[in-house]
């Protein structure tokens, strides 16, 4: 492509493991794998909630955003990592790059919304437990997933600035899916490339960088209040209650910062760890989830059981 040509007339290619053709089947399985669990363990936990009146509470409305956000996110990726690693065909158009890269981003900071919300609903069951119910009514619940929505196309702009960029360098991308740091390192103007990071990294600082601050300062409360508690039993016993929010954070923000940390000093690194480690941020977070909760919660857990047994039941008859 000439640097004079429109953005919407380009090709971006998504890449496997460069000189590696041979592995992407058996990096492929597992992520199919992944992606199994993943759709599975999330449409389970939203059936089972749906299912079950004794779950419509708010811990458990929030548990269903952070499952639907992370179906969203693992099958935004989907198509284009099956074309890659099972197809061996990369080539993506400028408007379904965008698209791909708006999903993502949005899912990502959708679920970043979420985590707070959740540590919220702790903080309000821990500290103040007479008041859990009349602070968070089902339309509180309601307005706070209206807000997720509305902080997630803030990326709008972003987008629009990307339409705006030449590209004149290659169109090679070095993940299996469209990322904005991916595409704005291949723009040829610094103009407008100055003002889309700058927009960028304002955009990610605000949510997702508000959201983390805002969980370190809900946990520094849920402390205080715990040790408040007389007995170490008791304060082990409430504390436990956050143990699988505790867990869901760290899946989601590790491989966010490792993903950054790759971005922007490991560009002298092998290809596989920048394959990986883009793989890692988007199913490890969405595999985990599921399982966690299925693990600590014990509504959750009782209700898969009861579910296997019946179908145990239905297949001995």
């Amino acid at each position: 492509m000439s640097p004079g040509n429109s953005s919407h007339a380009l090709a971006f290619l998504l890449t496997g493991i460069p000189r590696m053709a041979w592995f992407h089947l058996w990096f492929f399985f597992p992520c199919c794998l992944m992606y199994l669990i993943t759709i599975l363990g999330n449409v389970t936990i939203l059936l089972i909630v749906r299912a079950n009146r004794r779950l419509h509470q708010p811990m458990y409305y929030f548990l269903s955003m952070l499952a639907t956000t992370d179906l969203g996110l693992t099958l935004s990726t989907l198509p284009t990592v099956l074309r890659v690693f099972w197809f061996g065909t990369g080539a993506i158009s400028f408007p379904a790059c965008l698209t791909q890269m708006f999903c993502i981003h949005a899912f990502s900071f959708t679920e970043s919304s979420v985590l707070l919300a959740m540590a919220f609903d702790r903080y309000v069951a821990i500290c103040c437990p007479l008041r859990y119910s009349s602070i968070l009514t089902s339309a509180r619940i309601a307005k706070i997933g209206l807000g997720m929505v509305c902080r997630s196309l803030t990326l709008l702009p972003l987008i629009c600035l990307l339409t705006q960029l030449p590209f004149c360098r290659s169109h090679v991308l070095s993940h299996s899916y469209c990322l904005h740091q991916d595409m704005i390192r291949l723009a040829c103007t610094d103009t407008t490339l100055n003002s889309l990071v700058v927009y960028g990294l304002t955009a990610i600082l605000l949510v997702m960088g508000l959201d983390a601050v805002l969980i370190c300062l809900s946990y520094v409360l849920i402390l205080k209040a715990v040790l408040r508690l007389a007995s170490w039993k008791e304060r082990l016993k409430v504390f436990s209650t956050c143990i699988a929010h505790i867990c869901v954070v760290l899946a989601f923000y590790v491989p966010l910062i490792g993903l950054s940390v790759v971005h922007r000093f490991g560009k002298d690194l092998a290809p596989l760890v920048h394959i990986t480690m883009g793989n890692i941020y988007i199913l490890v977070p969405a595999v985990l989830n599921p399982i966690i909760y299925g693990v600590r919660t014990k509504q959750i857990q009782r209700r898969i059981l009861i579910s296997v047994k019946i179908y145990n039941d239905r297949t001995a008859r």
